[in-house]
């Protein structure tokens, strides 16, 4: 478990500032580790981190990320328009999404984005919607089906996955594609999430570069470059090992070398779109004890709930909890950490040891810089927390103000109540 960046007296002032719930992320430490990512596959002659906007859709992070030299991957017209705002654009947005409304094509071509097709028939879908055109750089999502063996609760089985084309519709694309007079393609596959297996990413990379040979050999089409999704994990349970980026990249550089420069298709650009891995350890949820209950179990009431992150009562997912200042405290309570949502589900741990906790106590959540705040929603009228930034100088901005009630009913349309007749 990484340590949180802030004293207890720091954090105590900070919490006077901006009350509790918010999220807090470390930008020195995204930095150094988006340094570390892309040095580990500085072995290949062309790499691109494609970060998964969804992940932490904040334009403040996106902009700390560009300036790492991150691009953007993108699955909706607000996920494009936040890369535009950061300043990512062209060719640094991978636009992967399914289901794709025509409005979405179209912007994703006049940012001159990378066009991720999710099935074959959006090929003739988009060309309509771009009046008769295609872009000039299209690429294919591949779904391996049973060639890929696992996938978990969050992005399932391949094979029952609603992702992504078959093999022999990734053959008739490229084919048709080239016909309509594109010229540089692409291949991505996504096929996990939060996979800890190092082994897993290499297996995947020799897939996709069998495939890439095999369109060259049946279509004459080259890839020139292959995306190999995201799906890297962290660790966010006591034991667990973080990926070995470098033995990834090692075993995928010794494929590249047995299979990809021996039939002339080097260079070919590596490119990943991680999201978890890139923030996750690097942002925290800061709430604060408000109730205590003694029933069957002992019960710890945070003014924090699922609504601000779902991903405990969703997939049952671990987060480590500290108390600020009592870090070194023996933990020798045991408690459910709920929140106030009308679910049995909205539950951030479930019988976890921790120390004694005294209302008013500040609580964090670990490892929620990902598919956090992101993820928030507005069930029972919950507000979703705000978003703070700590720079590398000490000081923190805020980065997004949390949600009013005025926000919540803003799109409600009051002004006909009194004369509405049910």
């Amino acid at each position: 478990m990484r340590e949180f960046p802030l004293s207890h007296g720091e954090l105590q002032a900070l919490a006077e500032r901006y009350p509790t719930p918010f999220y807090i992320y470390d930008e020195r430490a995204m930095r150094e580790n988006m340094r570390r990512f892309k040095d580990a596959f500085s072995i290949f002659p062309k790499f691109t981190e494609y970060f998964a906007v969804k992940a932490c859709p904040n334009p403040y992070i996106l902009r700390v990320l560009e300036s790492e030299g991150c691009g953007g991957d993108c699955s909706s017209m607000a996920e494009l328009i936040l890369c535009e705002r950061s300043g990512i654009t062209g060719r640094r947005i991978m636009f992967t999404s399914n289901d794709t409304p025509a409005q979405e094509f179209v912007y994703a071509a006049g940012l001159g984005a990378v066009i991720n097709f999710d099935d074959i028939t959006h090929v003739d879908f988009a060309r309509e919607a771009l009046g008769g055109t295609l872009p000039g750089t299209v690429c294919f999502r591949y779904n391996p089906g049973p060639l890929k063996e696992g996938g978990n609760s969050i992005i399932g089985k391949p094979e029952e996955a609603k992702y992504g084309l078959t093999r022999e519709q990734m053959i008739e694309g490229y084919r048709k594609c080239a016909a309509l007079g594109v010229s540089h393609f692409g291949l991505h596959t996504m096929v996990a999430s939060n996979e800890l297996n190092p082994d897993f990413f290499v297996d995947t990379a020799r897939i996709v570069f069998d495939l890439v040979l095999e369109v060259k050999e049946r279509t004459g089409v080259r890839i020139e470059f292959v995306d190999l999704g995201g799906g890297v994990g962290i660790p966010y349970m006591p034991g667990q090992k973080e990926v070995d980026l470098r033995y990834v990249a090692r075993e995928i550089r010794k494929l590249y070398d047995s299979m990809i420069v021996p039939a002339g298709l080097d260079p070919l650009e590596i490119c990943f779109e991680c999201g978890r891995p890139i923030t996750g350890p690097f942002g925290y949820l800061v709430s604060r004890a408000i109730h205590e209950k003694h029933i069957y179990r002992e019960y710890i009431g945070l003014d924090a709930c699922m609504a601000d992150l779902m991903r405990p009562g969703m997939y049952g997912a671990y987060h480590e909890i500290t108390v600020s200042g009592k870090e070194n405290a023996p933990k020798d309570y045991v408690y459910d950490v709920t929140g106030s949502l009308c679910e049995n589900c909205d539950k951030f741990a479930v019988q976890r040891p921790l120390p004694k906790i005294d209302i008013g106590d500040l609580v964090i959540i670990h490892d929620a810089g990902a598919h956090g705040r992101a993820m928030g929603f507005n069930y029972n009228g919950k507000l979703r927390a705000g978003e703070l930034l700590l720079r590398p100088d000490g000081t923190v901005v805020q980065i997004r103000r949390r949600e009013t009630l005025d926000d919540y009913f803003a799109t409600l349309d009051f002004s006909g109540l009194d004369d509405f007749k049910a």
